[in-house]
């Protein structure tokens, strides 16, 4: 039977949601569990790295060009 967690903390940057899903991901790992990680931005018609860094921190570039969230660091 699948389990959810959801860590939610509104629409302010850098307080430790990404960290925090992250750490607790590898928590569970370490107990033998499957866990996958879906993070969900909600922008509508805007790309994270045209978007202000106070707005939405740091861009994370892949190394084919794709942008993604600073979080995806930590998830790797």
């Amino acid at each position: 039977m699948a389990k959810y967690v959801f860590i939610t903390g509104g629409v302010v940057s850098s307080i430790g949601k990404g960290i925090n899903a992250a750490s607790l991901g590898r928590l569970l790992k370490a107990r033998g569990l499957r866990v996958s990680v879906l993070k969900i931005d909600p922008y509508i018609n805007v790309d994270a790295g045209t978007m202000n860094p106070a707005q939405h921190g740091e861009v994370y570039v892949t190394d084919d060009g794709a942008e993604a969230d600073l979080d995806l660091g930590h998830y790797e």
